[in-house]
């Protein structure tokens, strides 16, 4: 009787618990961060990574960004160029080496730029994307190529330029390489700007410091999504240095419209269409008829 009690508890019980375990996917829901509002992880993602209901914008990787600007999602990859790693050896709690295999393992990236090259509303366009999730999306040294790069495949295919935004600022680990990138890439807008090509910047949740006070403040015209937060210093900074409470919904992007910082808020799904008209608008060219006057994208 005890054998047959052992054999029950130890072999039918586990079996019967295993039949009926189900396995939940730990991504299976998403909490907004406004409402608290938990909805699931593929409504989420059908609904361009905005919670439906507060509207609150998620941030977007590099790919799903360029997936949802081009046409048919489609586009051609600009190869970016290679620049050395970790000239300064740098180390803090960890080797800036590490720091960077890991980057590229969790984001599939090489650094923190993508740069796409297809059409936007039927027209040529160049996109730059920056990856928050690579290194929170920080300006170095294969950043600044990366963006340069692009601005260099604009000014080659006679497109125009767009730059969604995604920054903590320069990166740390470079030192002044990093803060060297910052009048690079002015150089690169002012050719874009002699050449008569349009520079439009969407500023995406969050754009801040060495990003902000250089390349994504020079556009000819300044998108931003709903809600995000854009600056060079950041409140909790600037509350702790000036000791006063600031106001409500302060460096968001609603606020820097209404001061003047930004032209137009826009919602995530309205980005595509705008970004074809003012591009259109700027070329003197109508988006929907470009198809036929421009050539076919060929390989950067």
């Amino acid at each position: 009787m005890v054998e047959a009690m052992n054999w029950i508890s130890e072999v039918m019980r586990p079996r019967i618990k295993t039949l009926f375990k189900r396995e939940t996917p730990e991504n299976l829901w998403i909490k907004c961060p406004d409402s608290g509002q938990m909805v699931f992880h593929k409504e989420v993602e059908q609904n361009l990574w905005v919670i439906p209901g507060s509207e609150h914008h998620l941030k977007m990787s590099a790919h799903a960004r360029l997936k949802t600007m081009f046409d048919e999602g489609t586009w051609i990859d600009v190869p970016l160029p290679e620049v050395a790693t970790d000239p300064l050896k740098f180390r803090d709690e960890k080797k800036y080496v590490d720091r960077l295999k890991e980057a590229r393992a969790k984001t599939g990236m090489p650094d923190a730029f993508k740069i796409g090259f297809g059409r936007v509303g039927g027209l040529p366009t160049t996109i730059a994307v920056q990856e928050f999730a690579f290194m929170a999306g920080s300006l170095g040294m294969a950043a600044g190529e990366a963006f340069v790069r692009g601005a260099e495949t604009a000014l080659e295919k006679r497109t125009p330029y767009v730059l969604f935004s995604a920054s903590g600022g320069a990166r740390m680990q470079e030192g002044i390489l990093s803060l060297m990138q910052m009048p690079r890439t002015t150089v690169a807008i002012r050719r874009l700007n002699a050449a008569k090509l349009p520079y439009i910047v969407v500023l995406t949740n969050p754009t801040t410091g060495g990003v902000t006070a250089s390349y994504a403040m020079l556009g000819d015209v300044h998108l931003a999504e709903p809600g995000a937060l854009i600056c060079f210093a950041g409140p909790r900074v600037i509350e702790q240095t000036i000791r006063e409470k600031l106001p409500d919904g302060f460096q968001r992007s609603e606020y820097l419209r209404e001061h003047g910082m930004v032209d137009q808020v826009v919602h995530r799904r309205d980005m595509k269409e705008t970004v074809a008209r003012l591009c259109g608008l700027l070329l003197d060219v109508r988006p929907a008829q470009s198809k036929e006057r421009q050539p076919a994208p060929q390989a950067a």
